[in-house]
C-alpha cells in the first residue's frame, strides 16, 4: 500500500502545467499553496520537503511563510516574521478555526491541510485546480520598461459578483535557503528550504469591477509573484510569477 501511495504520489507531482503564454502575455492559473512552517519545529521538515517537491510544478505557487512562536524553544528561526504569523491567524479567523499549527498548508486562502498529508495537498490542489477562475490575470513585458512588468485584472466572464475588497499582493521569495540549526528540537540538523517568503507587500487595491491595470516594480533580483486576494484573509482568486 505505502508503495502504491508513493506512486500516486509521485504521478501527481508530474502533472503538466495549465498555465499558458500567447502574443508575448503570459497568462497565469496557479493554485496557490502557502506552508507556515518553522526552523524550531521538529514536524516540519518532512512538510518542507513536500513544498519543496511542489516547485517543480508550473500550476502550484508554493510559499513557505516562517512564523515566530516557536522561537522561544532556544532556536531563532532566521527567515520568521510576525507578519507570517499574523496571516496564519487571519486564515484562522476567517474560517472559524481556534488554533493556529505548524505544519500547516493553506490551499488558495480557503482549504486547510495538514502540512505533511501529501495524499489530502495532492486532493486539495486537484479540486482547486478544476474550479472556474474568478479573476483573470495576465502579464504584459512588452508593456512596460526594464524594472518592471505590466499587469491586468478583470472579472472572468463565468465568475459572479465580486463583493469583497480585493488587494494585490507582491510576494519577494528565496527560491532555495539551507540552514544549520544549532538548538532547539532540530538541533544538529542541516535543513532546505524551498520559496522563502521574504516580503510581502500590497500594491495595488481593487473594487471587482470592470478592469484594473498597473504595473509592478522589479527593483531587485529576487522571485516575484503577484497574489490577487479577497481581503484581507479570504480566498486566493487568481496568482502569477512575474520572473
Amino acid at each position: 500500500m505505502r508503495f502504491v501511495t508513493s506512486l500516486l504520489f509521485a504521478t501527481w507531482m508530474a502533472l503538466p502545467t495549465v498555465a499558458t503564454a500567447q502574443s508575448g502575455e503570459q497568462v497565469a492559473d496557479l493554485v496557490v499553496v502557502e506552508l507556515f512552517t518553522s526552523q524550531g519545529c521538529s514536524s516540519c521538515p518532512p512538510a518542507d520537503a513536500l513544498l519543496r517537491q511542489l516547485t517543480t510544478r508550473d500550476d502550484v505557487l508554493p510559499l513557505a511563510l516562517h512564523v515566530d512562536y516557536w522561537d522561544y524553544i532556544g532556536w531563532k528561526d532566521q527567515f520568521a516574521d510576525p507578519a507570517y504569523t499574523r496571516r496564519q491567524k487571519g486564515y484562522a479567523h476567517v474560517s472559524g478555526r481556534q488554533m493556529v499549527y505548524t505544519p500547516q498548508m493553506i490551499i488558495n486562502g480557503q482549504d486547510d491541510v495538514v502540512g505533511a498529508n501529501a495524499m489530502k495537498l495532492a486532493d486539495a490542489i486537484s479540486a482547486h485546480r478544476d474550479r472556474s477562475s474568478q479573476v483573470a490575470i495576465t502579464i504584459d513585458e512588452s508593456q512596460s520598461d526594464t524594472t518592471g512588468v505590466s499587469v491586468t485584472l478583470h472579472r472572468a466572464e463565468t465568475a459572479p459578483a465580486l463583493s469583497q475588497p480585493i488587494t494585490v499582493q507582491l510576494v519577494r521569495y528565496a527560491p532555495l535557503k539551507t540552514v544549520d540549526i544549532a538548538r532547539g528540537e532540530l538541533a544538529g540538523h542541516r535543513l532546505d528550504y524551498a520559496n522563502v517568503v521574504e516580503q510581502i507587500d500590497r500594491v495595488a487595491e481593487w473594487d471587482g469591477q470592470g478592469t484594473l491595470q498597473f504595473t509592478v516594480a522589479l527593483t531587485d533580483p529576487r522571485e516575484a509573484a503577484l497574489l490577487v486576494q479577497q481581503a484581507p484573509y479570504g480566498a486566493i482568486l487568481a496568482a502569477a510569477k512575474l520572473n
